[in-house]
Order: C-alpha cells, then sequence, then structure tokens
C-alpha cells in the first residue's frame, strides 16, 4: 500500500512538472471534473489516494499558473 501511494505522488508531481506549461481551458476543466465524477462513481462514491494526489497537483497548478499571470499584469 505504502510503494503504491508513493508511486502515486511521484506520478503527479512528475505530471505537473510536464503539465506546468500548458495553460489549460474552462472545457477541459468541465471535463476533468466530469471525469473525476464517473471515477468517483465507479469506486462507489470513495475517492482514490491517486485521485485526491491529482486533485492537489492540479490545485497546485492552477494557483500557479494564476500566480504567473498575476505577476504579469503588475509587471505591466
Amino acid at each position: 500500500m505504502k510503494h503504491k501511494f508513493t508511486f502515486a505522488a511521484f506520478a503527479a508531481l512528475s505530471l505537473l512538472g510536464l503539465a506546468a506549461c500548458e495553460k489549460e481551458g474552462p472545457m477541459e476543466r468541465a471535463g476533468e471534473k466530469v471525469d473525476h465524477a464517473v471515477d468517483a462513481v465507479k469506486n462507489g462514491g470513495q475517492e482514490t489516494a491517486g485521485d485526491k494526489l491529482e486533485d492537489a497537483a492540479d490545485n497546485v497548478k492552477d494557483a500557479a499558473s494564476d500566480a504567473k499571470d498575476a505577476a504579469k499584469e503588475a509587471a505591466k
């Protein structure tokens, strides 16, 4: 179990590094929310640890993107 969690955390952080350069649009975020809801239903309403890590990585990525955009606006 510990190895699965460690691998999921490593995978999420790796994907965060790769995806940090890509700006998501509102439709892509909506699609991810639908996918997340479907996965939760498949798991009997329970959210898996991997999904929780993925959500946290997405939140960090979104916050970093927002901060970068705010810094660009402040520099103008």
